[in-house]
């Protein structure tokens, strides 16, 4: 029998590698061995010797990517078996999972790494652990497939990306890093682009939309300044006309970008950018973005960005009543709305895909809508069933020409719902029309806060959304508190037809920094109130366990929000009674519709620090007349850098 040999293992792992496209010409993947050209994994390993020394080391493979700078994969292989593993995994030099974890370890100081060992001397006999080491921690788990299966073989470098960035703390810190970005790319399209507030978020949907064409891709940085910016267009028109959309939409979707296209700073060579402002935008985008773009499809990247540009313009942050829907509020409605989709086979053996039908009349970024698509992808089983999804069950209408381009640009990224996408006054009489006869069966709404105008009303969208929707439909919608206490007309109007299921109130500042105070509700289109003579539900969703930080805004920074969120739906669809918490009651249009008109106080929950509190800010309050909301709002803003403030 042959002598073992460490040198024939690596030689499996090479021809594993190959058979899998990682060395091709065209393959996006680099496969460095022993050392690398990265000057950061150089430095990361100047003292990772496996002998404890204080020299050099690195595994035997290190494999990058260009489109996934942030992921590493690396390899540490050994000839036998029994040198897979030790006990403790404290034998890097002796073991292949002690030395790849040792690596990793040192590694995962600045990137996600995927860390390999494997053993053995037969392509049928090797032996295959792989690890998944978060960027910036030193806690690992063993990499598992969708089905909580160990990956114990060499697959596509896809496929470890795909199953590596769902890990929650990667989603976390790739999710933090894009925040960084975005305040970083604000910065330098004020100081180098001179965009305005409007152009910037369109350069990002607009870049990211070019960046889907590969050729654009791997040959933008070839052209002049002044021609990348003409190209640049170009291909935005080439992609829009891809998709399969009437061409009066691809009208109204092109043209917000021509104002770029033709924007005289970006077609400028300067001395510190000598291919262009635009090339370097594309560059950092194709860097930073299009990663996080091209596999996490639930999340609004596009209105992330926006939403994060509103915070650093100057004036009123609702200026136009614009107030974008938090992330984890739209998945929350998805949830409330229990959307669905699953095949049925009818009397004849016909099968037929029953799904729910997702309305949103104030579309904004497309927030909604992608949340709603993901949700229902998630339970899809079929591809079948996911085209449906795509092409069937997803409606939007927003008025804003340059919104609605940021939202048909959202759905072309994930490469569905662009079709029933609308542009202009979801009252219009002929977009009425064209939204009905989708026949949807639920509404998520955000309406425009109001401007002072009584026929934009926020209550006056939450009627024509429920309008629009099939009788017995589900309509959720988030609005001012002062909808549900303040007397208005359309108060008894909505449920003059439609039934007041529910109604949550929410945390305070949770549309921070634009300081209006929320709740949800939810309602049964089509069947009047005083016919459906049920209670109305109501839930006080005071606290959803996010904390303003001095650096990222609010966040769910101990990681609460999912069993909160957990702890809600169930309250909801259970019909819940707790005090301090939930409860029912009879309403009419006269009453106020809210928790706090009706729930028993909790005082078991009452400390004596928070009734010592209280009773000082009373004494402030009866002392100075002060408002009390404002003392109170002033205590949070103490949590907050000067930095943050100024912005």
């Amino acid at each position: 029998m042959a002598e073992a040999n460490e040198r024939i293992t690596e030689n499996l792992i090479r021809n594993a590698l190959r058979d899998l496209g990682y060395y091709d010409t065209d393959a996006d993947t680099i496969v460095e061995e022993q050392k690398s050209q990265i000057e950061e994994v150089k430095r990361l390993l100047k003292g990772a010797s496996k002998t404890g020394g204080g020299g050099k080391g690195a595994p035997e493979f290190i494999i990058s990517s260009r489109m996934f700078p942030d992921f590493l994969i690396i390899i540490e292989c050994k000839a036998l078996k029994r040198q897979h593993e030790s006990p403790h995994r404290d034998r890097p030099a002796e073991y292949a999972v002690d030395g790849v974890i040792h690596y990793a370890m040192h590694l995962a100081r600045s990137f996600n790494v995927i860390a390999i060992a494997a053993s053995g001397q037969t392509a049928s006999g090797l032996k295959i652990s792989t690890f998944l080491f978060p960027k910036g921690t030193t806690k690992y788990r063993e990499l598992t497939n969708e089905h909580g299966k160990p990956i114990d073989k060499i697959i596509p470098f896809d496929d470890y990306i795909r199953h590596g960035s769902f890990d929650p703390l990667v989603a976390k810190n790739r999710h933090d890093d894009l925040m960084t970005f975005s305040r970083e790319l604000h910065d330098f399209m004020r100081d180098h682009a001179k965009l305005t507030e409007s152009e910037k978020p369109l350069l990002v949907s607009g870049t990211l939309i070019a960046l889907r064409n590969q050729v654009f891709a791997k040959t933008y940085d070839m052209y002049s300044p002044e021609e990348l910016q003409s190209e640049w267009m170009r291909i935005i028109g080439e992609e829009i006309q891809k998709a399969k959309i009437p061409n009066s939409k691809k009208t109204s979707m092109t043209q917000p970008y021509s104002t770029i296209a033709v924007h005289p700073e970006l077609g400028k060579a300067t001395k510190k950018y000598p291919k262009g402002v635009l090339n370097e935008l594309i560059r950092m985008l194709n860097e930073k973005v299009w990663p996080f773009v091209s596999v996490y499809h639930d999340f609004d990247v596009v209105g992330q960005f926006y939403g994060e540009f509103l915070k650093y313009t100057g004036g009123d942050k609702k200026a136009l009543g614009i107030v974008l829907t938090p992330r984890h509020i739209t998945e929350l409605f998805s949830l409330i709305a229990n959307l669905s989709v699953n095949t049925v086979v009818d009397g004849t053996g016909k099968k037929q895909i029953k799904a729910s039908k997702v309305l949103d009349i104030c579309a904004g970024t497309g927030g909604f809508l992608i949340s709603a698509m993901q949700h229902m992808i998630r339970q899809a089983v079929t591809e079948e069933e996911r085209n449906y999804i795509k092409q069937e069950c997803l409606v939007g209408v927003e008025q804003q020409p340059n919104m609605y381009a940021l939202a048909a640009s959202n759905m072309i990224l994930r490469g569905d719902g662009k079709a029933n996408l609308y542009q202009g006054s979801c009252f219009d009489k002929a977009i009425t029309k064209a939204i009905k006869a989708h026949k949807c069966n639920v509404a998520m709404l955000n309406p425009p806060y109001s401007q002072g105008d009584a026929d934009l009303h926020e209550l006056v969208f939450v009627k024509h959304a429920l309008d629009c929707i099939v009788e017995g439909g589900t309509g959720i919608v988030i609005v001012p508190m002062s909808c549900a206490i303040s007397p208005h007309p359309m108060r008894e109007e909505i449920l003059k037809h439609h039934t007041l299921e529910a109604v949550m109130s929410m945390p305070d500042d949770l549309f921070y920094p634009v300081g209006v105070v929320t709740c949800i509700m939810v309602f049964t289109a089509g069947i009047p109130h005083k016919v459906s003579n049920k209670k109305t539900w109501f839930g006080y969703w005071k606290d959803d366990g996010f904390v303003k930080t001095k650096h990222k805004g609010r966040i769910d920074l101990y990681n609460r929000w999912p069993q909160i969120r957990d702890r809600w739906v169930e309250q909801y669809r259970n019909r819940e009674v707790h005090p301090g918490e939930c409860v029912t009651q009879y309403v009419t249009h006269e009453d106020e519709w809210c928790a706090e008109a009706y729930m028993e106080t909790d005082y078991s929950k009452i400390t004596k620090d928070m009734f010592e509190d209280t009773v000082k800010k009373y004494a402030i309050f009866k002392l100075l007349g002060t408002n009390l909301k404002s003392l109170s709002d002033t205590d949070e803003e103490d949590t907050l850098d000067d930095d943050d403030e100024s912005k």
